[in-house]
């Protein structure tokens, strides 16, 4: 099964680029047992904001993708808004970290960490 397979099935992608970022932060913790958890939350200036972090708990009803080694956790309240959302990580002179492209923001705010 390919990525784009999994964003059909799943409703989010993770690039390979993201993926590589991802399975390096776990190695340097040192841990196999956490899954990366993308969650939506009310807040922010344009009323949802985006949320990131490993979680070694997985929840009744979580969605989860695979991708290579690497495992995305959605919540089943946060899933609707991230399907077929794609995930990416920059490194650049200006910008370094996890950027968000979401096909369901009908806008975001300057800094682009929250959307509506």
């Amino acid at each position: 099964m390919t990525i784009q397979d999994q964003a059909t099935q799943q409703g989010i992608l993770l690039t390979d680029v993201a993926a590589a970022k991802v399975s390096n932060l776990l190695a340097q913790e040192g841990r196999d047992d956490l899954k990366l958890r993308v969650a939506v939350q009310p807040g922010g200036c344009s009323g949802l904001k985006y949320q990131l972090y490993f979680d070694e708990r997985e929840v009744d009803g979580d969605v989860v993708s695979k991708f290579g080694s690497v495992q995305v956790v959605t919540d089943k309240m946060s899933a609707p808004y991230l399907s077929g959302a794609s995930i990416d990580f920059v490194d650049t002179i200006e910008k370094q970290g996890f950027t968000i492209d979401n096909p369901n923001a009908s806008g975001s705010c300057a800094c682009g960490d929250s959307f509506h």
